[in-house]
C-alpha cells in the first residue's frame, strides 16, 4: 500500500511536496512527488529475481505490485518444469538463457535448499512420421550445449515408463521440477534482507519520460480510474509487470511504440489426474511440440500429483472470457488425433472427464480415464 513506502530505509513521501502535473491523463493537478533509485514493477519470479539482484549490487529497490501478494498470477500458474533448452534457435537468447539459468537455477536451489527433483523428461514420437522432428529436437539441444540427451528405441522408453506407448524418445536428464512458491519466498526474503521495500495493492497508472527520467504516477489498487495519488521519479525502472508489460509500456508517453514488442495472449488449462494410489510416471513426458507450445504433456509435481496440460487457446487480451469456463456441455475436438477432446457437464460440481484418447502416448487399457472433480469457479487458477 502507498502508506508503507516510506517506512523502509529512510524512504520519506511527504505529502507537503507537490507539483502541477499536464498532459498525463488520470493525474491530478497537484501530485506527490519522490524521487527514488531503483523501481521493479511486477513481483512475479521475474520481478523478485531482478530485484534481489540489483538489491546485491547496492541499489536501493522499490517493487510494486497491483496484488496483495508476490507470485499472484503467472508465476503461480505453471507446470514448475525447469526445461533444459532444447527447443530454441541456436545462438538465441532464449537458449542461451534457458541452459545458463537451468545451471544457476538448480545451484540456488542447492545453496537455500529449496526442494526440487532432476527427475528427466522424455519427448516421445507416437509415429513414424514424428521420428525426424525428434532428430530435430536432438540436433538443436547439442547445438544448445544441452549435456547427456539420449535417444531411445521405443521399447527402452517404455521399460522406463511402462504407461508409456511411443516408437521412439528423446532423453533428457536435466530437466526437473522445483517448488516454485518456495523459490520465489526466498527471493522475497533475499531482496528484504537488502532492504528491498515492498509495495503491494500499488497500481502503476501510467507514465512519461522527461529530461531522461521515467516519471511513474501510482495509485492504489482499486482506485485505477481515479487520479494518481503519487508521482515517483525513478533513476532506473524496470518492467517486469508479467502480461500487463506492453500494455503498461504504452501508457508511457515518450516511449515509442516501436520499442514495445507486441502482444500474442493465449491461454491454457491443466487437468489433476486422480483416483491412483501412485503415480503412473516418473518422468515428465512430452509430445512433439506443436504451434503455440509444447503440446499436451505429462508433469508431475514434488508431491506426485500428475497435470496433464496445457492446452492451448488463443485469445484477444487478457479480459476475454475463455468458453471453457461456462457452464454449459462443450465438446470440443481440435485435432485430428483428438488430442484435446474434452467434454464438460453442468452439474453443481462439475465432473471433467478426458478420454484416454486425449493423449496419444498413453496407454489406453491402463488409464481408463483422467478425471478432475471441484467447483466451476476454480478451472480459471489453473490456467497459465
Amino acid at each position: 500500500m502507498l502508506a508503507y513506502l516510506g517506512r523502509r530505509k529512510g524512504l520519506r513521501f511527504s505529502t507537503a511536496t507537490w507539483r502541477f502535473v499536464r498532459g498525463v491523463s488520470g493525474v491530478a493537478e497537484t501530485t506527490a512527488k519522490e524521487r527514488v533509485d531503483t523501481i521493479v514493477i511486477g513481483a512475479g519470479v521475474v520481478g523478485l529475481a531482478v530485484a534481489r539482484e540489483l538489491s546485491l549490487r547496492g541499489r536501493e529497490v522499490l517493487i510494486l505490485d497491483a496484488a496483495s501478494s508476490f507470485g499472484t498470477v503467472t508465476s503461480s500458474r505453471n507446470s514448475e518444469v525447469v526445461h533444459a533448452g532444447i527447443y530454441y534457435p541456436p545462438n538465441s537468447l532464449k537458449a542461451k538463457f534457458c541452459v545458463r539459468g537451468r545451471e544457476l537455477l538448480y545451484r540456488y536451489c542447492s545453496e537455500y535448499e529449496i526442494p526440487y527433483k532432476k527427475i528427466g523428461k522424455l519427448i516421445v514420437a507416437t509415429g513414424s512420421s514424428e521420428i525426424p522432428k525428434l532428430d530435430l529436437l536432438m540436433h538443436l539441444g547439442t547445438l544448445n550445449g544441452v549435456s547427456c540427451l539420449r535417444m531411445l528405441e521405443g521399447f527402452d522408453a517404455m521399460r522406463m515408463e511402462p504407461q508409456l506407448r511411443c516408437v521412439k524418445a528423446l532423453l533428457s536428464p536435466e530437466s526437473g521440477i522445483l517448488d516454485t512458491h518456495s523459490f520465489m519466498l526466498s527471493l522475497v526474503g533475499e531482496a528484504e534482507n537488502n532492504h528491498t521495500t515492498f509495495s503491494y495493492n500499488t497500481v502503476v497508472l501510467n507514465g512519461r519520460v522527461e529530461e531522461k527520467k521515467m516519471h511513474l504516477f501510482v495509485a492504489e489498487t482499486g482506485l485505477c480510474e481515479a487520479e494518481a495519488q503519487l508521482e515517483l521519479i525513478p533513476s532506473l525502472v524496470v518492467n517486469s509487470a508479467g502480461l500487463g508489460a506492453q500494455a503498461l509500456a504504452k501508457r508511457f508517453q515518450g516511449l515509442h511504440h516501436r520499442f514495445v514488442p507486441s502482444s500474442h495472449y493465449a491461454r491454457g488449462c491443466y487437468f489433476t489426474l486422480s483416483g491412483t494410489k501412485s503415480a503412473p510416471f516418473n518422468k515428465l513426458v512430452y509430445p512433439i511440440p506443436e504451434e503455440g507450445g509444447l503440446g499436451v504433456h505429462v508433469t508431475l509435481d514434488l508431491n506426485g500429483l500428475v497435470k496433464f496440460g496445457p492446452d492451448v487457446e488463443w485469445i484477444e487480451g487478457t479480459d476475454d472470457q475463455s468458453s471453457f469456463l461456462n457452464k454449459y456441455t462443450e465438446r470440443r475436438n481440435s485435432t485430428p488425433r483428438s488430442e484435446s477432446i474434452i467434454r464438460i457437464s453442468k452439474m453443481d460440481h462439475w465432473n471433467l472427464v478426458i478420454q484416454a484418447s486425449v493423449l496419444s502416448f498413453l496407454d489406453q487399457n491402463s488409464l481408463p480415464q483422467i478425471l478432475l472433480s471441484g467447483r466451476g469457479d476454480s478451472w480459471s487458477s489453473r490456467s497459465c
